[in-house]
This record gives C-alpha cells, structure tokens and sequence, in this order.
C-alpha cells in the first residue's frame, strides 16, 4: 500500500511540476501588465490576456519536451507498477474464490438469462452467449467500410447462435 500512496504522491509532484511554471509566468505577466496599467492610467481588462496567452504557450514549446518526459516516466513507473511490482506482493494478490464472497448486487439480479440456466452454465460453454429475451438478440452486421471480410456460412451460424 505504501508503493501506490507513494506512486500517488509523486504524481502529483509532476503535477505540480508541469503547472508550476505555466502558473507562474501567468501571474508574474498579469502583475507586470498590472504596474504598467496603473502607471498608465488604463483600466482595460482584456489587455493582460493576450500576453498571458503568448507566455503560456512560449512556457509550453520551451518546456514541453521536458514535460513529456516526466509523464511518461511517470506512466512507464506505473506500469511496472501495475504489471511487476504488486502482482508479485502476497498482500496485493486475490484469493482464487474471491468471486464466491462479493456478490453484493445478487439479490437485485431478478433477470435470469433464457437460455442459461445458472452462471455455472456459462463457464461450462464460453462459446454460447446468454441473452435475456430472444427478442433482444442483435444480429452481426460488419460496418460498411471495414475491411473485414463478411463472415462465412459457418461463422454467421456461430454468431446468430443456430
């Protein structure tokens, strides 16, 4: 658990990090743009936004590379995480019969599947897709500009479920 808050914790100082100085330049313009307003004696809103803008975006293309590399490393550390580390830990792992111990929605399930008799079925035939109503069933149709070739005879079968 220390592993994830820690991965947590430094992502938000890459956050943080990337933000930093885009806030930064925003608000070091709007104060520069503040001064020579009051000197100047001219109360227009809109002019600190064009400026801002262009420090930003100058903030961005200067340091953009920079901040690429921080999120991918960033994301590179967390699938490691996420694909070495934690699945390696015992305290991280499920049981193999976690799934016998939360069902904590099975006494709204009132719907039984027509063609199945229980979720025992299912597991037995991964190939024949449950359905609520026959009715409801949708049939394959390929998209009109695939190119995926239409199925066969057999396969067209398969998929209606005949």
């Amino acid at each position: 658990m220390e592993i994830l808050l820690e991965y947590l914790a430094k992502g938000f100082l890459i956050m943080l990090a990337i933000s930093m100085p885009c806030v930064l330049v925003a608000a070091g313009i709007g104060l520069v743009v503040g001064i020579l307003q009051a000197v100047t004696q001219v109360q227009e809103q809109t002019i600190a936004a064009a400026p801002k803008i262009l420090g930003v975006f100058l903030v961005i293309i200067i340091g953009g590379v920079g901040f690429i590399r921080l999120l991918t490393n960033l994301f590179q550390e967390g699938m490691v995480l996420a694909f070495n580390t934690v699945p390696h830990q015992e305290s991280f792992v499920l049981d193999s019969d976690y799934h016998k111990y939360t069902t904590p929605f099975e006494h709204e399930m009132k719907d039984k599947f027509k063609n199945v008799d229980s979720l025992d079925e299912i597991m037995k035939n991964p190939g024949k897709v449950p359905y609520i109503d026959n009715y409801k069933r949708e049939k394959y149709t390929p998209a009109a500009k695939t190119p995926m070739p239409k199925p066969d005879l057999v396969e067209t079968n398969r998929i209606l479920g005949r």
